[in-house]
């Protein structure tokens, strides 16, 4: 977690404040007004199995994606943005389906909207149910096997394997008109599987899952992402995205405005203290020496109704790091947790976003 550096030397204090004078944080503090990275901004290689050099979409005067540029290469990686992001027509010229106002798509090293040879390679699962309703799991994904250039047992084994990465039987006859919400997402990943494409691209796809077969589905991601398969999946979702992986793309209003891990996105906000629960023997005391250090911005010793914890904002995550333990020994108390409580998804999407 990046932190913004302090001057050396231990800053003058006045005496110690008692606990009960010690300000409460309320909003986390807010420091310069956040302004999101412009695409230039956001450097990334171009060098990967997907690359996006400023691209631009456009459906008359309203601008769909602006001038957006990354790369990604083998493994998962989430794209992140509310609805109306731009997410899915990104998707759509990825896979050809749409072409560039501006700007050039490359999926493995080629044009997806000429090169068939690529597209061949390439899988998509839609946020639209493109399904025939008519036909059941099994006939619905050879079908799509065929469309592939499969034929005979080649499309039926293919048909079969896909469907039993989702957990589905090639068996059941019943039409996919009549299946849930769940069982109809896991036959569209079927059927983007079934070519046994090296980029699979993904549109929302654990929309309607129960919650065990979502964990399945982010681990047959996982997965397919460690044969050597590039696989994007997007979503608005910050619990699935968090289980998605590392690689995070965040996308507002057709922009890209931040990539990476999101614990190194954080990083990014260092014009913001930094939130942490602090469990200990005696909050009071402990909260009144580290004001006296300065190693503190807020506190508040009124969270909840546990007697043993404060919460602090920080602007020095290192050297609290470095002192809280050798002060509490040396104040005789005992910590039980240090708990950061603006490090998860939510917060780094809702700051990089909204700016707050």
């Amino acid at each position: 977690m990046s932190t913004v550096p302090l001057p050396s030397g231990r800053p003058t204090q006045p005496p110690p404040p008692s606990a009960d004078q010690i300000p409460s944080p309320g909003p986390p503090p807010t420091g310069a007004p956040f302004t999101p990275p412009t695409p230039a901004q956001v450097a990334v290689p171009l060098d990967g199995k997907i690359i996006v050099d400023q691209v631009s979409k456009f459906f008359g005067s309203v601008v769909a994606v602006s001038d957006v540029s990354f790369a990604v290469d083998a493994g998962v990686t989430a794209l992140l943005g509310p609805n109306g992001a731009g997410k899915s027509t990104l998707f759509r010229m990825m896979c050809g389906l749409t072409p560039t106002s501006r700007g050039t798509v490359s999926v493995l090293g080629a044009d997806p909207r000429t090169d068939c040879a690529a597209r061949s390679r390439l899988g998509l699962v839609p946020q639209q149910d493109a399904l025939f309703e008519y036909l059941s799991a099994y006939d619905m994904t050879v079908v799509a096997a065929r469309s592939h250039g499969l034929s005979g047992s080649d499309a039926d084994a293919a048909a079969r394997w896909a469907l039993e990465q989702v957990d589905l039987a090639d068996g059941d006859d019943k039409p996919v008109g009549q299946f849930s919400k769940g069982m109809r997402q896991r036959v569209k990943v079927a059927v983007g599987l079934v070519n046994d494409p090296e980029v699979l691209i993904l549109d929302e796809p654990l929309t309607g899952l129960d919650p065990v077969q979502r964990r399945r589905m982010i681990a047959l991601f996982h997965r397919l992402g460690d044969d050597g398969r590039c696989v994007l999946v997007s979503s608005h979702v910050l619990d699935e995205v968090a289980r998605l992986g590392s690689n995070v793309l965040v996308v507002a209003q057709g922009r890209l405005i931040a990539r990476g891990d999101y614990h190194d996105l954080r990083g990014l906000m260092d014009d913001r203290a930094h939130r942490i629960r602090i469990g200990v023997s005696d909050p009071r005391t402990l909260a009144s020496a580290l004001v006296e250090r300065g190693l503190v911005t807020a506190l508040n010793l009124e969270v909840g109704t546990r007697s043993d914890e404060l919460v602090i904002d920080t602007a020095d995550v290192d050297g609290l790091g470095r002192q809280i333990a050798p002060l509490a020994r040396e104040l005789g108390i005992r910590l039980t947790e240090m708990q950061p409580l603006d490090d998860d998804l939510e917060s780094v999407f809702r700051y990089l976003v909204e700016g707050r």
